[in-house]
């Protein structure tokens, strides 16, 4: 399972420039969670594993595309380099590889409460968030608002995550995604062709295992 799906279905946009932090960020997050019910983008993914054991940092990139609808049902459909396919459903988190031919199935309630889809697809709720997360704003760069959150519960597999959100728009945008796991991997995600609030068929959420898959329940 790689750094995505542990981020994402385990453990599923910040500012690097100098300067002070602003609650600017806090506020996008704040208001990406009011006024931005469901969301479609493409996405394309970096995922930098550390120096270990003698050997080089190694990179990895992929691409999809994603939706969201809240509360707590999304869709990554990775196309490229290899296909797979992760779903939650609001009861189940589905992953599908479709290289091994195998579907993995969680409870959704047991797996995504410190995760980054808890913060892209969480009921519309900041102090829910705060349940799980401490935020805090971090400067303005690259034209976005920047929010670092990190899991209050240190036993899991998440260090941080940074979420920017675009600046000038008549909504906030989720435009970066970098999560941070505790072996020190770094996945940066970047969403492009962003739709906020498009109508989304209930079936965009709907997973059933292709026949002849091998199907794991957790």
């Amino acid at each position: 399972m790689n750094a995505v799906v542990h981020g994402l279905a385990v453990a599923l946009a910040c500012a690097l420039a100098a300067g002070s932090a602003s609650a600017g960020g806090l506020e996008s997050l704040e208001a990406f969670l009011k006024t931005v019910s469901s969301g479609r983008a493409e996405f394309t993914q970096v995922v930098t594993m550390p120096a270990r054991d003698g050997q080089a940092a190694r990179t990895k990139s992929s691409s999809g595309s994603f939706e969201f609808s809240r509360p707590n049902r999304f869709r990554f459909s990775y196309r490229k380099p290899f296909e797979q396919t992760i779903v939650a459903d609001g009861q189940t988190l589905w992953l599908y590889d479709a290289d091994l031919n195998q579907v993995t199935a969680r409870k959704q309630a047991q797996t995504l409460g410190a995760t980054p889809a808890a913060l892209i697809a969480a009921a519309p709720d900041l102090r829910a968030l705060q349940a799980e997360f401490s935020l805090q704003a971090a400067p303005a760069q690259e034209g976005m608002d920047w929010v670092l959150a990190t899991p209050k519960a240190k036993e899991g597999q998440l260090q941080s995550v940074r979420l920017g959100f675009s600046i000038g728009g008549p909504v906030a945008a989720l435009s970066v995604l970098e999560i941070i796991d505790s072996f020190g991997q770094r996945s940066v995600l970047r969403f492009g062709q962003v739709e906020v609030n498009p109508a989304l068929a209930a079936s965009t959420f709907v997973f059933k295992p292709p026949p002849g898959a091998d199907l794991l329940r957790q």
